[in-house]
């Protein structure tokens, strides 16, 4: 029997939400005055939208409306689940391909976009979100890390009502996440070609040509499927790497895209604009290159007067981000090196002795990643509601300075000193991420010399813009945090399941789950809160002292956590491939 014959619906839902479907059309069509192309093409979107709300709301059975989208989401490509163990070399087969695949898709570009007419909505976030600008990879990770929040919020706050230790709701819950981040594909991809990825006129030209009226809009729908091709292809790409290689592909992407960008930022002797000669004032952009040369080319002197500070603090890629980037690197191995071990002993083998590792970084970087992605977004829809025509007509929201304000264009910009993307006021401007000493504590320090970095802010707004950033980093984290636990059976019950099942328990307690969880929850709450805050604190305390290449603190912190965690992956694989007995406790099978 087909799953939607199996659902029972009230389907009196599907009239009202009709209605609305027509009013919204009818609303765009004499108020955007399309041409009957868009019309049509925006009526079939809108009417896939609408069925997926009339099967959600239809559900008429005892679980959650998710179970409505049953249909849908059980029909949807995926990879499927390897049966059985998949062995090592297998494993790292795909996790390479996979990765040769990354990057070689950030350097295929839109087909068809003016690339000198680009405008990067995620800058400041590049290098968390995995994309390269102007490419099929634009958007990244962006929306399957956005459909991870809004599923974890929703279910955290009890919207949606799932036990995630069911594996029947379990599989509902990823298969609903999936046609979420979908949505958010189309979400995050609809808006850049409005003014921010422009087709080149020789594309919307020729298809003006073959098609009167409509070049503008094909063009501008080439560029959104391209941008949906990208972002499902590597929604697909991390199941490949999650089920038959090694780790996660949406850490494998963030790994290697922030160390793409450290090795830019200590070796790249090309300077930030090539079309002009090497200068004091245009120096070579990686740290080492960029030493080299003020040390070839200035005497003690110059040094003393001004050259020292040219190395050790001012953009390009100072001294100062080297020394920061490497301490994250050791505060976070260090860190992921901390942990409390229980010990366990097994209950059928006397002398079987081992220990269950709760470590300081217990939730480990994910809740980082989603926070950030968070800001993303918020940095994203900001710049909409501020630029783009339509939203900023958007009642109450459009074009309000307490959200955000941009530079009006580029050589306004330019005049600040900032790019296109930079907040100047609002909720926007402090949540947006501070990017080294150089932003914020020499205009503290020294205002008159450096007032002009202020960029028309007092220097306590300054000063308020690093505490609200560091606070909402920590608090944030702390919070995404809590709902990974619960989300990813990383729980005090569910980890006393786990022992229980593999026969182990804690010497001097009976083998019992209650018995497990109570002593687990001495620990596992705490540690959870700590593992959070220390996350989002070393993420925001990277970004205020600055790293190599802009990488973001956030993403050299992951970097290292990712590195670390695929090696003890990889360890482990290699344990179970020599002792397969250890396969059901470390989860192998």
């Amino acid at each position: 029997m087909a799953p939607d014959e199996e659902t029972p619906r009230d389907w009196r839902w599907a009239f009202p939400v009709g209605i609305v479907g027509a009013v919204v059309l009818i609303l765009f069509w004499f108020w955007g005055a399309p041409t009957l192309i868009a019309f049509v093409l925006t009526a079939l979107g809108l009417g896939a939208v609408l069925y997926l709300v009339v099967l959600g709301l239809s559900y008429d059975g005892p679980k959650s409306k998710l179970y409505g989208l049953k249909p849908v989401s059980s029909r949807m490509p995926a990879i499927a689940q390897p049966v059985g163990h998949v062995h090592f070399r297998r494993k790292m087969f795909w996790t390479i391909s996979v990765l040769l695949l990354y990057f070689l898709l950030t350097n295929i570009f839109l087909y068809g976009v003016d690339q000198a007419t680009v405008i990067d909505l995620f800058q400041s976030y590049r290098a968390i979100l995995a994309g390269a600008q102007g490419t099929i990879m634009d958007l990244g990770i962006g929306p399957i890390v956005t459909g991870s929040i809004i599923m974890q919020l929703f279910t955290g706050a009890k919207i949606i009502d799932l036990d995630l230790t069911d594996d029947e709701d379990k599989g509902m819950y990823q298969g609903s996440q999936k046609i979420i981040v979908i949505a958010m594909i189309f979400v995050e991809a609809i808006p850049q070609v409005f003014g921010y990825i422009t087709p080149s006129n020789a594309i919307v030209s020729s298809l003006g040509a073959a098609s009167p009226g409509n070049g503008l809009f094909l063009a501008d729908l080439i560029i959104v499927a391209q941008l949906v091709f990208g972002s499902y292809l590597v929604f697909l790409m991390d199941e490949v790497v999650s089920k038959w290689g090694i780790g996660s592909g949406i850490s494998l992407f963030i790994a290697a895209g922030v160390s793409q960008q450290i090795v830019q930022g200590t070796v790249n002797w090309i300077p930030e604009n090539p079309s002009l000669p090497v200068s004091a004032a245009n120096p070579p952009s990686g740290t080492i290159p960029k030493t080299l040369w003020f040390f070839t080319n200035y005497n003690a002197s110059q040094l003393a007067s001004g050259g020292w500070e040219q190395i050790l603090l001012h953009a390009p890629n100072p001294v100062v981000a080297l020394v920061g980037t490497a301490l994250i690197f050791f505060l976070v191995a260090w860190t992921e090196s901390t942990r409390i071990e229980l010990p366990l002993s097994h209950a059928e083998a006397r002398g079987a002795r081992g220990r269950y590792p709760l470590r300081l970084i217990y939730a480990s970087n994910i809740p980082v990643i989603l926070m950030a992605a968070l800001l993303a977004n918020v940095s994203m829809f900001s710049i909409l509601l501020w630029t783009n025509p339509t939203l900023a007509h958007f009642p109450l929201l459009g074009h309000q300075w307490w959200i955000g304000s941009y530079p009006a264009s580029s050589a306004a910009a330019s005049a600040l000193g900032v790019t296109q993307t930079t907040p100047l006021t609002g909720a926007a401007y402090y949540l947006s991420t501070v990017q080294g000493l150089e932003q914020w504590l020499l205009p503290l320090l020294n205002p008159q010399q450096y007032g002009s970095l202020l960029v028309g802010h007092q220097w306590w707004q300054d000063l308020a813009h690093v505490l609200i950033y560091f606070s909402i980093m920590v608090l944030g984290s702390i919070l995404f945090a809590k709902f990974w636990i619960q989300t990813t059976n990383m729980g005090p019950e569910a980890v006393a399941r786990q022992i229980e099942a593999s026969g182990m328990q804690i010497p001097g307690f009976r083998r019992e789950p209650r018995v497990l969880r109570r002593v687990l929850a001495r620990y596992i709450p705490v540690i959870t809160v700590i593992s959070g805050a220390a996350v989002g604190a070393l993420a925001a305390g990277a970004d205020l002292i600055g790293t190599l290449g802009n990488a973001s603190g956030t993403g050299v912190l992951l970097t290292v956590g990712i590195i670390i965690n695929l090696y003890e992956a990889m360890g482990r694989e290699q344990l179970m491939e020599m002792n397969p007995l250890l396969r059901r406790f470390l989860g192998g099978e």
